[in-house]
C-alpha cells in the first residue's frame, strides 16, 4: 500500500499536538533528503509516521527507537498508565505491538525500522551521521540527558535537534526537556529556530 498518514491519526494514543506533528514533518521533510531521522521515544507510533511520510517523500529512513516498555509516567499506578498497553502475562508495559500495527497500516514498514532498545544500549557502537534527532523518551532528567548525550553528537552539521515536551512553567510538564535544551544551547553547538507548543527545534551549527 501506499505510504500515507492514516485517516483516523487523531485517534492513536499519543501525545503530540496537531501543531506538533506538522511541525515535525517540516523539518523531517526538508532535514531527511540529506540523511536519516532517528526518533528516540516512539510510543505508539504517533510521531513517528509524521516523520516516516516525510523520509518515505525523500527515499530516506526513520531509525525509531524504543524500549517499548513506556516511560516512569506510564507504569502501573502513574498518572499516563494506559491498561489496553499492559502485557498481564510479562507483567509490563507493551507499545511495540500498537506501535507495528500503526506503522505497517501506514504503508511505513520500508520507511521505518523499529530499534527496540535503550537509548544508551542503541548509542554504543552507533556510527551513522543523522540529519535529525527527535527526543521525546523518558522525563526524568537521568533519562532526558542520557538521551541527548547519547545521540547530540551523532547530529550532521546543519542538521535538526528537535526537543519535545519543552515547558518554561513547570507546573504544565516535567522540567528534564527543558534541561537538555539549554543544555544544548548553551553548548554553543545549537541554534534555536523555532518552538510549536512544547516542540522546540534546534539546528546543529
Amino acid at each position: 500500500m501506499p505510504a500515507q498518514l492514516p485517516p483516523d491519526i487523531d485517534a492513536i494514543k499519543g501525545f503530540l499536538h496537531p501543531d506538533e506533528a506538522q511541525a515535525l514533518y517540516r523539518w523531517a521533510q526538508s532535514s531527511s533528503s540529506a540523511g536519516p531521522i532517528l526518533e528516540i521515544g516512539s510510543y505508539c507510533g504517533k510521531s513517528t509516521l509524521y516523520l516516516g511520510l516525510a523520509a518515505h517523500e525523500n527515499g530516506s529512513t526513520v531509525f525509531a527507537l524504543d524500549h517499548h516498555r513506556g516511560s516512569e509516567e506510564h507504569q502501573q499506578g502513574e498518572m499516563f498508565h494506559d491498561p489496553a498497553l499492559y502485557d498481564a502475562e510479562m507483567a509490563q508495559v507493551d507499545t511495540f505491538r500498537a506501535f507495528r500495527h500503526n506503522i505497517e497500516r501506514a504503508g511505513l514498514n520500508d520507511t521505518v525500522v523499529p530499534v527496540v532498545a535503550g537509548s544508551a544500549a542503541a548509542a554504543r557502537h552507533w556510527q551513522t551521521p543523522l540529519a535529525m534527532v527527535f527526543i521525546d523518551g523518558g522525563h526524568s532528567l537521568d533519562a532526558a540527558l542520557t538521551d541527548y548525550r547519547c545521540w547530540a553528537g551523532h547530529i550532521k552539521s546543519d542538521g535538526i535537534l528537535a526537543i519535545h515536551d519543552v515547558y518554561a512553567d513547570a507546573a504544565k510538564g516535567g522540567q528534564a526537556p527543558r534541561a537538555i535544551y539549554r543544555l544544548a544551547l548553551q553548548s554553543g553547538l545549537f541554534a534555536l529556530l523555532e518552538q510549536v507548543e512544547s516542540l522546540a527545534v534546534l539546528r546543529r551549527l
